[in-house]
């Protein structure tokens, strides 16, 4: 017995196709607004007839380049983003869809696939609307794979079009039509056998058979490791005693443990996550020491003349009412006087740098702590603990300066 199932009516059969039709048309509606709108929730349909092949097929929009509607400005992109979402994946195969009476060499479908699977071990071609092209053209170099050649080749297809769809015209009679088409035309008759839609089911039904066994001993593989990694996890929790105060110390333990090494990995750069969007963590503090602290020293005012003038009174009151004869060098304590007085001047630009080092130390830890969230108390004591000893030490740092 034919019949359909949607996943959003469930334990509802519907034996009319024409019925799957109409509820297809009202779940868009639903979903996406009256007015072209779109969604990138699908609609689930499953089929069971004696007449189809197994396969699964998801139904991607072709590419909107000018929003109608109620469609957003960037209906181009998202689109772009819902198709790469599906076609990304390795377990999938790709059936690039492109109408024979456009130039192939445009074909989003083609540029599209081409970008996910460059080695075109995953992409059929889809040639539609033969039916359609102008009188004294074929697309005969394309199916025969000689003008844009792909792994898997060209299939084309000749579907019903609208006149046919509002005419009712059935799916039988419209296959007929397709093989007597091939059949009769000139360009496509001597490939007859490798054209069309039943050809197309079978071809893929084949096609994901192999890729399935291709990529079924990875898959195998993944989980027994998976299985193992949870069959020694049992193991451990076997005689897990929720109250045994000696796994709730090992616990703390091993949660304060990963936050030294996510604290340490934040600073040293060799962290799991990588910020793209701000300098955080030990960048941010090599970016002080390296940036901030020499521009803060540049903007300091340095006056030559005044410089000049200070050194001439300490050399004269270091030797008093002795005669000052020129000498080579600058006597020794008239030297560490000036010298004292210049450097007292850089202490404003490094406890300012303190200050930020200090604030990104910190804010390193708030991040680090976000992983201890589960246990707010635990959390909060870290990160108070933690802060205060940064605190101390710029106390410390600040005494030094």
């Amino acid at each position: 017995t034919e019949y359909a199932e949607f996943l959003h009516c469930k334990g509802k059969k519907f034996t009319d196709f024409d019925e799957v039709r109409q509820e297809i048309e009202v779940e868009t509606d639903r979903v996406t607004g009256m007015n072209k709108g779109i969604s990138s929730v699908p609609i689930n349909l499953r089929i069971y007839s004696p007449h189809v092949l197994s396969l699964t097929l998801i139904d991607l929009p072709g590419i909107t380049k000018v929003p109608v509607g109620d469609q957003p400005p960037d209906i181009e992109q998202q689109i772009r983003d819902m198709i790469m979402q599906f076609i990304s994946r390795e377990n999938c195969l790709i059936l690039a869809v492109t109408p024979a009476n456009t130039d192939l060499a445009n074909s989003d479908a083609l540029k599209l696939a081409k970008e996910v699977d460059p080695q075109g071990l995953r992409t059929i071609g889809v040639i539609t609307k033969l039916d359609l092209m102008d009188e004294g053209t074929d697309a005969r170099e394309v199916l025969e794979n000689k003008l844009l050649p792909l792994r898997r080749g060209y299939i084309g297809v000749v579907n019903r079009s609208q006149k046919d769809i509002d005419g009712k015209k059935d799916i039988k009679a419209a296959l007929l039509a397709e093989r007597k088409f091939f059949l009769s035309h000139p360009s496509y008759r001597h490939m007859a056998d490798r054209m069309g839609t039943p050809y197309l089911q079978k071809v893929l039904n084949q096609q994901l058979t192999n890729h399935i066994r291709d990529t079924l001993p990875a898959f195998r593989s993944k989980l027994q490791s998976q299985l193992l990694s949870i069959e020694h996890e049992v193991e451990v929790y076997k005689n897990f005693r929720p109250e045994d105060p000696t796994r709730k110390t090992k616990a703390l333990l091993q949660m304060v443990q990963q936050f030294s090494v996510d604290f340490e990995k934040r600073i040293e750069g060799s962290g799991d996550q990588v910020d793209t969007l701000e300098l955080s963590g030990g960048a941010k503090i090599n970016r002080i020491f390296h940036e901030r602290f020499p521009f803060e020293l540049v903007k300091m005012e340095f006056n030559e003349k005044e410089l000049r003038r200070e050194i001439s009174y300490a050399i004269k009151n270091i030797h008093g009412i002795r005669q000052v004869l020129s000498c080579l060098f600058t006597p020794d304590m008239a030297f560490e006087a000036i010298v004292k007085k210049q450097i007292v001047k850089l202490k404003g630009p490094c406890l300012k740098s303190v200050d930020l080092v200090m604030q990104e130390l910190i804010n390193t830890v708030k991040k680090c702590t976000k992983k201890l969230a589960t246990y707010p108390r635990l959390c909060e004591e870290t990160e108070r603990i933690v802060a205060g000893y940064i605190r101390e030490r710029e106390e410390k740092t600040k005494d030094q300066v």
